[in-house]
């Protein structure tokens, strides 16, 4: 993206922390490491909520991917883009496991993610995915 559309991004700590979670969840699959373990290594700037979603998806890892695998018609989780799979998993842990955070805001900024990092197709296919997780996760709508 350009540096005009950097600039009109919303500075906000919570979208911080989301895009630095997905960047260490992506990087540690790829290396084959804890993305606990690179957060220690470099530290980020929202640790904490940071931290929150990292050992949230590690904890829930298994059923996360389930829940990925059933919803992702004709895609074979490891056939997806690894930033998809990255940003799939930190959005269905807060679809999971943080009712507090609206619906609207984990799949907002999960879409955003997506296109912000991933293929030109990405934020269609999380959209996609998320809605069906959320139906689940979240029939109230909340």
């Amino acid at each position: 993206m350009t540096g005009d559309a950097d600039s009109v991004r919303p500075n906000d700590e919570r979208t911080d922390a989301r895009e630095q979670a997905v960047i260490l969840l992506y990087e540690a699959e790829q290396r084959s490491t804890s993305a606990i373990e690179l957060m220690a290594e470099r530290g980020v700037a929202s640790e904490d909520l940071a931290r929150t979603l990292l050992e949230g998806v590690e904890n829930a890892r298994e059923a996360i991917d389930a829940s990925i695998m059933s919803n992702a018609r004709g895609w074979a989780l490891d056939r997806m883009p690894a930033l998809d799979r990255a940003i799939l998993r930190l959005a269905i842990f807060e679809l999971m496991s943080r009712p507090e955070v609206p619906l609207a805001v984990v799949i907002d900024e999960a879409v955003e993610l997506a296109k912000r990092f991933s293929t030109d197709d990405s934020g269609r296919f999380v959209n996609g995915v998320l809605a069906a997780v959320a139906k689940q996760t979240r029939p109230s709508g909340q």
